[in-house]
């Protein structure tokens, strides 16, 4: 029987067989070829007439993200906040580019925009090609555009802590009751309410995913070697083999056709000030250990 792993925790899969639910035990195979279901794995299941069962295999997966540990997202929903707790648009950007090399679609979900406004920070996504949206979990405004847009998709949900993922939730679906953080005001940044990763599924089709905040996507190691980043960044894509030089770093080489799209306008700065950032830590990452299979 087919399935998808809805949850994992404490050695066991809870896989979804169309609306069954079997708590699943994976066979002593996957621990002797070191390959770990993950929550969004198509597998094969052995059920039981008690709702048990065991994982038999996993099916090709369309991609995997290490931290959090998820499979076969088919879109990421950035959760951003002009509002408390302000998002760094710099954790954006790392996020959207581990998704790009992944294979994933990056939704830009500005919340509570019923207390802040960031339409900079609106322009500067939906200039750069993704699909970006105007949210309130609080007043509904946006979630039918949302909702029409993950309709049938397998989607995750992250966001730094406090912005309103869990809520956004709630809104799509009441149902959930997924406990909601208190932000600190003296900190400016929400308690994490989700211990672990876990499918949901909305009326609409989709299947969702809350996943803990930034902080898992920046231990993570990103492990992109430097020369591959521009393509993680799909703006540079039609200025990409205009530059002087094969090898051009896109940072500060005269001839180099991204920065002139840059001076134009064409490229925002803070979307190119990031990819700086991203390549310099990229290039302080040693050969061996992006090799050792740290991102996968």
């Amino acid at each position: 029987m087919e399935g998808i792993i809805f949850k994992a925790l404490s050695g066991f899969y809870y896989v979804d067989c169309d609306g069954e639910r079997y708590s699943c035990r994976a066979r002593g195979k996957f621990r002797h070829e070191k390959l770990s279901p993950l929550v969004g794995d198509r597998v094969n299941i052995t059920p039981q007439p008690d709702h048990s069962g065991t994982v038999d295999a996993i099916l090709p997966r369309k991609n995997q993200f290490q931290r959090p540990a998820v499979a076969n997202i088919d879109h990421l929903i950035v959760v951003a906040s002009g509002a408390t707790p302000v998002t760094d648009p710099f954790l954006i950007d790392r996020v959207v580019a581990v998704a790009e090399r992944r294979g994933c679609e990056s939704v830009i979900c500005f919340n509570k925009w019923d207390l802040e406004q960031p339409q900079d920070l609106y322009e500067i996504y939906r200039a750069a090609g993704f699909s970006t949206l105007r949210v309130s979990a609080e007043t509904g405004e946006g979630l039918e555009e949302l909702s029409a847009l993950i309709s049938g998709k397998v989607c995750a949900f992250t966001g730094n802590s406090g912005v309103g993922k869990s809520s956004l939730l709630n809104a799509l679906e009441p149902a959930f009751d997924l406990q909601v953080g208190e932000v600190s005001q003296k900190l400016g940044r929400g308690r994490h309410t989700t211990r672990h990763v876990e499918l949901f599924r909305l009326k609409n089709g989709a299947v969702v995913a809350d996943t803990p905040g930034f902080a898992s996507f920046e231990e993570d190691g990103f492990g992109c070697p430097p020369e591959e980043l521009q393509y993680a960044f799909r703006e540079f894509a039609p200025y990409l083999d205009g530059c002087r030089f094969v090898d051009c770093s896109h940072t500060k080489e005269k001839g180099c056709a991204v920065l002139e799209a840059l001076e134009a306008g064409k490229i925002t700065r803070s979307r190119h000030d990031s990819y700086v950032r991203l390549y310099q830590q990229a290039k302080e990452i040693p050969e061996w250990q992006r090799k050792s299979g740290k991102e996968r």
